[in-house]
């Protein structure tokens, strides 16, 4: 059985498409996308047309749920306040379908039978909720916390924008990294910029068998993606556009 496991797309369609051209000839069971899939990024109804059109399970993701109920912007450094903004803008850009969708579809979180009675427990920040932060450095009393009432063989979940897996007792955690919004901490001077490419993870798994997680960054069409926050209408699109980086990953 393959699951390929998707999260943080933010508006993104060159990279969310980047990554289904990709599995498109692979054999793929089943897709997950593990929340915040709209916003923060300039085609928040274009993603999620797709995202209709795959028909996959989506998980409720923090990002998402501002969607449904946008706060007036109010944070006191600017980077936030412009966050903030684009992400109202998002909403005004989704249709009463949009939004039904998210209400109706999205769920808080999502589990995947695996062979061999195992499970896959899918969720955004943890199971507990899409605000937390679940990072390599978690503490495992507080995963013991977040994950009480479940019993799986594999956690995912989104949100830090972090590709991760670590062992939590006789389960593993794993956090696929994000389609639209990746983070590179680590760039020719400070701070933090996005590189562009796609990143996403496959599970493969049978029946008492091995379970196998493959992290994948594939690259996307940056140009593309540029043009379309030229275009969009998107609040304080050349700032956001100046965080990108023309990286791919290496061969």
């Amino acid at each position: 059985m393959r699951i390929v496991l998707i999260a943080d797309i933010h508006g993104n369609l060159p990279a969310l498409n980047a990554v289904l051209a990709e599995i498109a000839a692979e054999p793929v069971d089943q897709l997950v996308c593990l929340g915040d899939v709209a916003a923060t990024g300039p085609q928040p109804r274009e993603v999620l047309q797709r995202l209709r059109e795959l028909g996959c399970p989506v998980v409720m993701g923090n990002a998402d749920a501002t969607l449904l109920a946008p706060p007036q912007p109010s944070a006191s450094d600017e980077t936030t306040r412009r966050i903030e903004e684009i992400s109202v803008w998002g909403a005004t850009q989704l249709s009463p379908e949009d939004k039904s969708y998210i209400l109706h579809t999205f769920q808080p979180t999502i589990a995947v039978s695996l062979p061999g009675d195992e499970q896959l427990l899918c969720y955004h920040g943890s199971p507990r909720s899409f605000d937390d932060r679940l990072l390599p450095s978690t503490d495992g009393e507080t995963l013991d916390s977040w994950f009480t009432g479940h019993a799986a063989t594999l956690y995912a979940g989104g949100h830090t924008h972090t590709q991760m897996l670590v062992r939590h007792h006789r389960a593993l955690v794993l956090n696929p990294g994000s389609v639209g919004l990746p983070f590179d901490t680590f760039p020719p001077g400070p701070g933090t910029r996005n590189p562009a490419w796609s990143e996403y993870a496959v599970v493969t798994v049978g029946g008492g068998g091995p379970l196998f997680v493959e992290f994948r960054r594939t690259p996307f069409d940056l140009a593309a993606l540029l043009a379309a926050a030229q275009s969009s209408g998107m609040p304080h699109a050349a700032w956001w556009a100046s965080d990108w980086d023309a990286i791919v990953p290496r061969e």
